[in-house]
């Protein structure tokens, strides 16, 4: 296989990152896909998980998909990413972020983060992405649960 084939082959791999909605296994801290696991959900926080880095390739898929989970989840308050498996972010995904968390808040939804590893903490502040996002950054999905939707964890 050669270099073109094998940027293509990758391009199309991570064009169409795998997002979980993910649930409280109960007793625990740990957040894992509902479609694998007995899990608790909030009627009002939709947790997702992100598992790929995201890019100009795959940044309009993430778009794209966000409004069908609205849909699936009408009475969503806040949204939160999980990014525990974003290892690279670029240009073009925190300007989706940006159109995703505008557009959330048209609807009176709240977006906010959490997970975000070092490095895409920094670049997220390099960028002027916080001058746009009025969510909260938290470090563990189970943080932002207790903020946002305490009665879960009970």
């Amino acid at each position: 296989m050669g270099l073109a084939s094998s940027l293509a082959l990758f391009l199309w791999r991570t064009s169409r990152p795998h997002i979980a909605v993910v649930g409280l296994i109960e007793g625990t801290q740990h957040f894992r896909n509902i479609h694998r696991f007995n899990v608790i959900q909030s009627k009002t926080v939709l947790s997702l998980r992100i598992d790929e880095s995201l890019y100009f390739a795959n940044a309009r898929y993430l778009e794209d998909q966000i409004p069908e989970y609205m849909e699936q989840y009408p009475q969503t308050q806040h949204l939160v990413l999980m990014l525990s498996g974003v290892n690279m972010i670029d240009a073009s995904a925190l300007e989706s972020l940006t159109l995703i968390h505008d557009r959330l808040k048209e609807s009176e939804i709240q977006l906010h983060l959490s997970e975000v590893k070092g490095p895409i903490m920094d670049d997220m502040q390099k960028s002027d992405f916080f001058e746009h996002f009025k969510g909260k950054v938290y470090i563990s999905q189970y943080e932002a649960m207790a903020d946002l939707d305490s009665s879960v964890l009970q």
